[in-house]
């Protein structure tokens, strides 16, 4: 992974610097609200709807056990014992005190970490594919070119101050397993017209109030025009993005209103002035940020043999077994194995992880997997290099903390926003929603009979649960100061990616259970052989379950 040269650091310290200052200065009555607000969110603060939130970043999902541990001791000292992951693989703090944030992150910048442009209108913390690195379908590590863009778009003053917030996701393997469609601008790696590495482009995707499906305006750009054509479509759009209204303030608005030729064209005409300017990429700027990201020394391992004893291990422990098929994967070293650490316990807040279990965590890192982590978009974490023979034993422990719940893309693996217990932008509370949902639908056999089935929740129209992208999706809204849950069926993030359409009338709260289960009765009727909920869904549409649901 990356580590911070003197530079980096000197940078992140000045930074905590600033804000303590400024912190001081708000407390004392000198800097006022409209003057501070900036400021805070510059450096990752919201005040939200009980007290302060604090986003950490998190550079592409990727932690060290100790900056793991760091932030387990850290929600002890200024929290309440607890981290939220969020859908942008970063971790939030929901209780810190206003006066003890900037010593929060000055204890945060002594494990290389930092909240920079984790909130306002700049570039956030670019994603990536959770298993990048060891995935099977994998075509390059986005890993490397993720850093490029972290490097460039961080404090970069061209774009400090953007009509509004955005958001670069990069995918390098056949599955798209970050949800480049949804985002601002998209990047898939490709394979160029001789042979080496180039990026499929695009632009103008998003979720929030106006969900878009982002659109190809590059098929084959060359790897080392990356930043430059960057830079290009993040000038048209400081230029001409709209800033009287935010709600029309995001690139897609721009796109859709421009028309994607146009849009293509003047994003050409702005890079035919920098691209073979100080911004195009070497070869040995490549190869530097390539070399943060080398395969660790696996051990040579039988492979053959280690799947033997393993599923002579699942034959004689069948709950093992059971976790082993539904939260790990294949990895691309043979006898080594990809796990995925559910934090979708039913009765807890998706996504929420205690500060023992972080503990614990970083010690299961440290002794099976080369002390390194990733955070998912789907507000899981993932243990990326365990060997076959160790899976036993890590299950075990993990089983023991709480966070072995076999369910890794299934129904109960919701993604689920804070919502209105926190977020003082929600219209109703999501966590009450999703915990009534685990609880109703707790049985594993019949959640694993309905296959594969993404549900998303979102707490308002921030999208900030993915609910336009979900197979199903809940959406918390406000009817004369009464909340409401919206349904919508038929969202998709891979690459054959769709935005939900909306059922009907909302429901009350204390309804969803009752319409979740109707809504899958429905498909379990409708189904064909094997099929999951999102062909079904095209192959029959909207109207059955709403017949279903309404009727």
């Amino acid at each position: 992974m990356y580590v911070y040269d003197e530079y980096d650091q000197k940078i992140v310290d000045e930074r905590v610097a600033q804000f303590r200052d400024q912190t001081r200065r708000f407390l004392d009555g000198d800097l006022s609200e409209a003057e501070f607000l900036p400021l805070r969110l510059q450096n990752g603060l919201y005040v939200q709807r009980l007290a302060p939130m604090l986003r950490v970043a998190v550079p592409y999902g990727l932690m060290s056990s100790r900056q793991l541990r760091k932030i387990a001791q850290l929600s002890r000292d200024y929290d309440k014992g607890y981290v939220h992951i969020s859908t942008r693989q970063n971790i939030q703090f929901n209780w810190p005190e206003l006066a003890e944030v900037p010593e929060l992150l000055a204890e945060l910048a002594s494990v290389q970490m930092h909240a920079i442009q984790t909130s306002g209108n700049c570039i956030r913390n670019t994603t990536t594919d959770q298993y990048a690195g060891v995935a099977v379908d994998e075509l390059e590590d986005p890993r490397p070119w993720c850093e490029i863009i972290r490097q460039w778009s961080t404090l970069h003053p061209e774009f400090a101050f953007l009509p509004r917030k955005f958001k670069i996701a990069v995918c390098g393997s056949e599955e798209d397993r970050a949800a480049i469609y949804a985002h601002d601008i998209g990047l898939e790696l490709v394979t160029g017209e001789n042979g080496d590495t180039a990026f499929r482009v695009l632009v103008g995707g998003g979720l929030g109030r106006t969900p878009v499906i982002g659109t190809e305006i590059c098929a084959r750009l060359q790897s080392r025009h990356l930043l430059t054509y960057l830079e290009a479509i993040l000038r048209v759009y400081n230029q001409h993005g709209r800033r009287d209204n935010k709600y029309k303030a995001r690139i897609k608005i721009l796109v859709k209103a421009m028309g994607a030729d146009a849009f293509r064209e003047a994003v050409a005409q702005e890079w035919s002035r920098i691209k073979d300017g100080p911004g195009t990429l070497t070869g040995a700027e490549i190869e530097r940020a390539r070399s943060f990201f080398t395969a660790p020394e696996y051990r040579e391992i039988d492979a053959a043999g280690a799947d033997s004893e393993l599923q002579a291990r699942s034959a004689a422990d069948p709950l093992f077994a059971n976790w082993l098929k539904r939260n790990t994967v294949a990895h691309r070293v043979p006898g080594y194995q990809i796990v995925n650490v559910s934090l979708k316990a039913t009765g807890f807040a998706p996504g929420d992880i205690s500060d023992s279990q972080l503990e614990l965590v970083a010690d299961l890192a440290e002794q099976y997997s080369f002390g390194e982590l990733r955070t998912t978009h789907q507000q899981n974490l993932v243990l990326a290099d365990v060997e076959q023979g160790q899976l036993y034993s890590l299950w075990q422990q993990l089983q023991a903390a709480g966070l072995a719940t076999p369910n890794i893309g299934y129904l109960t693996d919701m993604i689920c926003c804070p919502g209105g217990d926190f977020c003082s932008l929600a219209n109703a509370k999501s966590i009450p929603v999703a915990e009534a949902i685990q609880a109703r639908f707790d049985d594993m056999d019949y959640v694993y009979d309905l296959g594969p089935l993404d549900l998303n929740i979102s707490g308002c129209m921030n999208a900030c649960g993915h609910h336009h992208i979900g197979h199903i999706g809940i959406l918390g809204v406000d009817k004369k100061g009464q909340e409401f849950f919206q349904v919508s069926l038929g969202g998709n993030q891979g690459k054959d990616a769709s935005i939900g359409k909306i059922l009907g009338p909302s429901f009350r709260q204390e309804d969803m259970p009752d319409v979740m289960e109707k809504l899958l009765s429905t498909f379990v009727k409708l189904r064909e052989g094997e099929e999951t909920f999102i062909d079904t869904y095209r192959r029959v549409g909207i109207e059955p379950f709403k017949e279903y649901v309404y009727g």
